[in-house]
């Protein structure tokens, strides 16, 4: 059996379909294909949502434990962050219910992102999440800082 487009030209395979769609030719479609790839779409978006939090949370522990280096970078990289991530979920708002998720998914990477760029020993930082999301993305939250934002 020759392989399919799909296999082949991935690209042309994408025009194939979107031309199939518009004639309304929907018996042509190379269905298995198509669901495959649109479930990949929502989950690259669930995947961005996951990786800015890894970003926002290793930021704000970096902040919290690291306070005699914090900087303006820092700061432009949470606010960045919490930013891309108020954007990514007004486009895509049914990534809300999947926060918790993406949090817990995303915490230990976090922690090891900040470990190893402050050069810290591992339990100078928490075992788990001390933020909420609610927390994370408060522009007025800034650990253990008096409102230092």
């Amino acid at each position: 059996m020759a392989p399919c487009l799909y296999e082949t030209d991935f690209y042309s395979w994408t025009q194939q379909q979107v031309d199939l769609l518009r004639q309304g030719k929907l018996h042509l479609l190379d269905q298995a294909h198509l669901i495959e790839e649109i479930e990949d779409l929502g989950n690259r978006h669930y995947d961005q949502l996951e990786s800015r939090l890894v970003q926002l949370v290793a930021h704000l522990l970096k902040w919290q434990v690291q306070h005699w280096q914090r900087s303006n970078s820092w700061r432009a990289t949470i606010r960045g962050q919490r930013l891309a991530v108020e954007k990514l979920l007004r486009r895509n708002p049914g990534l809300k219910a999947r926060i918790p998720e993406a949090i817990a998914e995303g915490w230990e990477e976090a922690r090891l992102l900040a470990i190893a760029e402050t050069g810290l020993p591992d339990d100078c930082f928490p075992d788990q999440c001390p933020y909420s999301f609610e927390m994370a993305m408060n522009p007025e939250f800034w650990p253990g800082s008096v409102v230092d934002g």
